[in-house]
């Protein structure tokens, strides 16, 4: 299954990385444009000029890590496509050039799953995805999840549970299901 992952999924770290260990396991093949990790970018510089320059070191190393992930098309592509917000038509276009599966985004209204089913498209909302890899394979989400509590536990010196790291990162599903083990 191939799906693009929108900025807004991206962007914060923690569902970015558990999407990501997700995908490293085999559960997806994750799908984004170098303009998605320019959003990226500009929405950590929010952050200050310290959040841009980790943003763009983070963006180098899921490159890396993924290095067949990124999907270009000429802008003349996005012309064929409407959505309600002009700008995210590039996320469709990007998911129609790599024949994705679907778009992994929190922005609901931004992306009908009307027109995307014309497409061949689907809206999936990033918990419902991964508490659904959860169902399937307990025990390889429970580990991807257990790295990413131990990395934020690391790099924030905090001692995160692993149900609040989740709620925080808006994955309350996953939370719950992971907690319960």
């Amino acid at each position: 299954m191939r799906l693009v992952l929108d900025a807004c999924v991206l962007f914060p770290t923690v569902m970015r990385e558990v999407l990501l260990g997700a995908a490293e396991v085999g559960y997806f093949q994750p799908v984004w444009s170098p303009r998605l990790l320019e959003e990226w970018a500009r929405a950590a510089a929010r952050l200050g000029p310290e959040g841009e320059a980790v943003a763009r070191g983070e963006i180098a190393l899921v490159e890396a890590r993924f290095p067949t992930a990124s999907v270009t098309h000429a802008d003349s592509f996005e012309n064929r496509f409407w959505l309600p917000d002009p700008s995210d038509i590039h996320v469709l276009a990007t998911a129609v050039k790599a024949s994705a599966d679907g778009i992994v985004t929190l922005n609901r209204g931004d992306f009908p799953k009307n027109i995307l089913a014309d497409e061949g498209l689907e809206r999936i909302e990033p918990d419902g995805l991964l508490y659904s890899f959860w169902l399937d394979d307990p025990d390889g989400m429970e580990k991807v999840c257990a790295a990413v509590l131990a990395r934020a536990r690391a790099l924030s010196g905090d001692e995160w549970s692993m149900r609040a790291l989740l709620k925080k990162a808006r994955l309350p599903r996953l939370a719950k299901a992971v907690s319960r083990t």
